[in-house]
Protein backbone atom coordinates (compact mmCIF):
# COMPACT_ATOMS: atom_id res chain seq x y z
CA UNK A 1 0.00 0.00 0.00
CA UNK A 2 1.47 3.74 -0.39
CA UNK A 3 1.97 5.69 2.85
CA UNK A 4 -0.70 6.74 4.46
CA UNK A 5 -0.22 8.60 7.86
CA UNK A 6 -2.54 8.15 10.14
CA UNK A 7 -4.36 11.89 10.42
CA UNK A 8 -6.96 11.19 12.72
CA UNK A 9 -3.92 10.99 15.12
CA UNK A 10 -1.70 13.67 13.33
CA UNK A 11 -5.39 16.41 13.07
CA UNK A 12 -5.79 15.58 17.12
CA UNK A 13 -5.24 18.25 19.76
CA UNK A 14 -3.84 16.89 22.89
CA UNK A 15 -2.16 13.73 21.10
CA UNK A 16 0.53 12.73 22.71
CA UNK A 17 3.48 10.20 21.25
CA UNK A 18 7.16 8.81 22.58
CA UNK A 19 10.08 7.68 20.35
CA UNK A 20 13.85 7.34 21.62
CA UNK A 21 13.14 9.49 24.82
CA UNK A 22 11.47 12.57 22.75
CA UNK A 23 7.74 12.98 23.49
CA UNK A 24 5.85 14.71 21.25
CA UNK A 25 2.66 16.82 21.82
CA UNK A 26 0.40 18.03 19.11
CA UNK A 27 -1.06 22.12 19.50
CA UNK A 28 -3.69 23.41 16.50
CA UNK A 29 -2.92 27.54 15.54
CA UNK A 30 -5.63 29.11 13.39
CA UNK A 31 -3.14 30.97 10.77
CA UNK A 32 -6.06 32.68 9.23
CA UNK A 33 -8.60 32.86 5.52
CA UNK A 34 -6.62 31.91 2.63
CA UNK A 35 -8.49 33.08 -0.40
CA UNK A 36 -9.34 30.84 -3.62
CA UNK A 37 -9.91 32.47 -6.34
CA UNK A 38 -10.17 29.84 -8.48
CA UNK A 39 -10.74 27.23 -6.20
CA UNK A 40 -7.65 25.51 -7.56
CA UNK A 41 -5.37 24.60 -4.88
CA UNK A 42 -1.59 23.71 -5.14
CA UNK A 43 0.66 22.86 -2.48
CA UNK A 44 4.50 23.89 -2.93
CA UNK A 45 7.47 25.50 -1.59
CA UNK A 46 6.50 28.77 -2.16
CA UNK A 47 10.11 29.89 -2.15
CA UNK A 48 10.47 27.75 -4.74
CA UNK A 49 7.05 27.02 -6.28
CA UNK A 50 5.44 25.02 -8.88
CA UNK A 51 2.16 26.11 -10.31
CA UNK A 52 0.05 22.94 -10.93
CA UNK A 53 -2.87 22.85 -9.13
CA UNK A 54 -3.98 19.13 -7.69
CA UNK A 55 -6.78 17.69 -9.47
CA UNK A 56 -9.34 18.08 -6.88
CA UNK A 57 -10.70 21.72 -6.23
CA UNK A 58 -13.18 23.66 -4.49
CA UNK A 59 -15.22 26.31 -4.66
CA UNK A 60 -14.16 29.78 -5.13
CA UNK A 61 -13.75 31.24 -1.74
CA UNK A 62 -11.90 31.93 1.63
CA UNK A 63 -10.96 29.08 3.66
CA UNK A 64 -9.03 29.15 7.25
CA UNK A 65 -5.41 27.90 7.14
CA UNK A 66 -4.43 25.98 10.59
CA UNK A 67 -1.34 24.49 11.04
CA UNK A 68 -0.24 21.51 13.74
CA UNK A 69 2.36 22.12 15.90
CA UNK A 70 4.43 19.00 17.69
CA UNK A 71 5.59 20.56 20.76
CA UNK A 72 9.20 18.11 21.62
CA UNK A 73 9.58 17.25 25.05
CA UNK A 74 12.42 15.58 26.19
CA UNK A 75 12.47 14.98 30.19
CA UNK A 76 9.42 16.62 30.48
CA UNK A 77 10.58 19.73 29.33
CA UNK A 78 10.31 21.31 26.30
CA UNK A 79 12.80 21.52 23.65
CA UNK A 80 11.34 22.95 20.18
CA UNK A 81 8.74 23.21 18.21
CA UNK A 82 7.82 22.00 14.74
CA UNK A 83 4.87 21.95 12.36
CA UNK A 84 3.41 18.88 11.68
CA UNK A 85 1.10 19.31 9.45
CA UNK A 86 -0.57 22.30 7.31
CA UNK A 87 -4.17 21.83 6.86
CA UNK A 88 -6.52 23.96 4.46
CA UNK A 89 -10.14 23.62 6.21
CA UNK A 90 -12.90 23.84 3.60
CA UNK A 91 -15.51 22.01 6.14
CA UNK A 92 -14.83 22.34 9.48
CA UNK A 93 -15.82 18.56 10.47
CA UNK A 94 -14.05 15.35 10.53
CA UNK A 95 -13.01 13.81 7.26
CA UNK A 96 -14.67 10.38 7.00
CA UNK A 97 -12.03 9.04 4.50
CA UNK A 98 -8.71 10.07 3.32
CA UNK A 99 -6.87 9.79 -0.17
CA UNK A 100 -3.66 11.28 -1.53
CA UNK A 101 -3.78 14.31 -3.66
CA UNK A 102 -2.73 13.89 -7.24
CA UNK A 103 -1.16 15.96 -9.41
CA UNK A 104 -3.16 15.24 -13.18
CA UNK A 105 0.15 13.30 -14.87
CA UNK A 106 -0.05 11.19 -11.37
CA UNK A 107 -1.83 7.82 -10.58
CA UNK A 108 -1.63 5.81 -7.00
CA UNK A 109 -2.11 2.62 -9.01
CA UNK A 110 1.62 3.02 -9.58
CA UNK A 111 2.83 3.96 -6.17
CA UNK A 112 4.93 0.95 -4.75
CA UNK A 113 4.90 0.01 -0.98
CA UNK A 114 4.83 3.00 1.57
CA UNK A 115 5.50 5.38 -1.73
CA UNK A 116 3.82 8.33 -2.05
CA UNK A 117 4.01 11.74 -4.40
CA UNK A 118 4.75 15.02 -2.79
CA UNK A 119 6.00 17.99 -3.52
CA UNK A 120 9.77 18.70 -3.05
CA UNK A 121 10.95 21.68 -0.52
CA UNK A 122 14.50 23.27 -1.49
CA UNK A 123 14.01 26.44 1.23
CA UNK A 124 12.47 24.87 4.24
CA UNK A 125 8.89 25.69 3.59
CA UNK A 126 5.71 24.73 2.57
CA UNK A 127 1.92 26.45 1.51
CA UNK A 128 -1.36 25.17 0.46
CA UNK A 129 -2.74 27.90 -1.62
CA UNK A 130 -5.15 29.35 -4.58
CA UNK A 131 -3.07 28.72 -8.14
CA UNK A 132 -3.45 31.82 -9.31
CA UNK A 133 -1.81 33.36 -5.77
CA UNK A 134 0.90 30.79 -6.74
CA UNK A 135 1.59 32.01 -10.03
CA UNK A 136 1.58 35.20 -9.34
CA UNK A 137 4.35 34.52 -6.97
CA UNK A 138 6.30 32.58 -9.18
CA UNK A 139 7.35 35.40 -11.20
CA UNK A 140 8.40 37.66 -8.18
CA UNK A 141 12.57 38.16 -8.47
CA UNK A 142 14.76 37.26 -5.24
CA UNK A 143 14.65 40.40 -4.37
CA UNK A 144 10.80 40.81 -4.02
CA UNK A 145 10.98 37.22 -1.65
CA UNK A 146 13.41 38.59 0.17
CA UNK A 147 11.86 41.89 1.04
CA UNK A 148 8.36 40.33 1.53
CA UNK A 149 9.08 36.34 3.40
CA UNK A 150 12.75 35.94 4.19
CA UNK A 151 13.48 37.57 7.98
CA UNK A 152 17.05 38.81 8.76
CA UNK A 153 15.87 36.71 11.98
CA UNK A 154 13.97 33.51 11.53
CA UNK A 155 11.92 32.97 15.27
CA UNK A 156 12.56 29.55 16.61
CA UNK A 157 8.64 29.52 17.50
CA UNK A 158 7.40 27.98 13.55
CA UNK A 159 3.91 30.03 14.61
CA UNK A 160 5.88 33.92 14.64
CA UNK A 161 7.81 32.64 12.24
CA UNK A 162 4.91 32.11 9.84
CA UNK A 163 4.30 34.74 7.04
CA UNK A 164 1.46 35.96 5.11
CA UNK A 165 1.24 38.57 2.29
CA UNK A 166 -1.41 39.40 -0.56
CA UNK A 167 0.56 38.02 -3.82
CA UNK A 168 -1.95 39.03 -6.48
CA UNK A 169 -3.69 42.43 -5.74
CA UNK A 170 -6.80 41.63 -8.43
CA UNK A 171 -8.26 39.11 -6.51
CA UNK A 172 -6.87 39.75 -2.70
CA UNK A 173 -5.16 36.06 -3.46
CA UNK A 174 -2.64 35.50 -0.57
CA UNK A 175 0.21 33.07 0.48
CA UNK A 176 1.15 31.69 4.00
CA UNK A 177 4.88 30.55 4.09
CA UNK A 178 5.36 28.32 6.67
CA UNK A 179 8.18 26.19 7.99
CA UNK A 180 8.08 22.53 6.71
CA UNK A 181 8.56 20.29 10.23
CA UNK A 182 12.39 19.07 9.84
CA UNK A 183 13.25 21.35 6.47
CA UNK A 184 14.13 20.17 3.50
CA UNK A 185 12.51 16.48 2.08
CA UNK A 186 9.08 15.90 -0.07
CA UNK A 187 5.80 15.95 1.68
CA UNK A 188 2.87 14.42 0.35
CA UNK A 189 -0.29 16.23 0.99
CA UNK A 190 -4.07 14.25 1.67
CA UNK A 191 -7.53 15.31 0.58
CA UNK A 192 -10.11 14.59 3.26
CA UNK A 193 -13.60 14.11 2.58
CA UNK A 194 -16.93 13.44 4.45
CA UNK A 195 -19.21 10.59 4.25
CA UNK A 196 -21.01 12.50 1.29
CA UNK A 197 -18.38 12.54 -0.76
CA UNK A 198 -17.65 16.65 0.04
CA UNK A 199 -14.16 17.87 0.47
CA UNK A 200 -13.43 18.67 4.06
CA UNK A 201 -9.67 19.62 3.85
CA UNK A 202 -6.54 19.39 2.28
CA UNK A 203 -3.47 18.44 4.64
CA UNK A 204 -0.02 18.44 4.14
CA UNK A 205 1.34 15.85 5.98
CA UNK A 206 5.58 17.31 7.41
CA UNK A 207 6.24 13.84 8.95
CA UNK A 208 7.79 15.28 12.23
CA UNK A 209 5.06 12.80 14.50
CA UNK A 210 6.17 9.25 14.75
CA UNK A 211 3.34 7.45 13.77
CA UNK A 212 4.30 3.74 14.32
Amino acid sequence: MPYMPDLDVVLTAGYRAECDGIAYRIEPYELGPVVLPTGKVVGCDPLVPHTTPFTDAVEPGQYELRAWVAVLLRDGSESQRRIAALQLVVADEPAASWTMALLPDQDVASLGDEDFFGYAVDAGTGTLADQVAVEALSGWDYEQLDAVFIPAQIPDDPIEAVITAVVEQQTAANVYVVGSGWGDGVYATYVGRAEDGRITSFVTDFRVVPLR
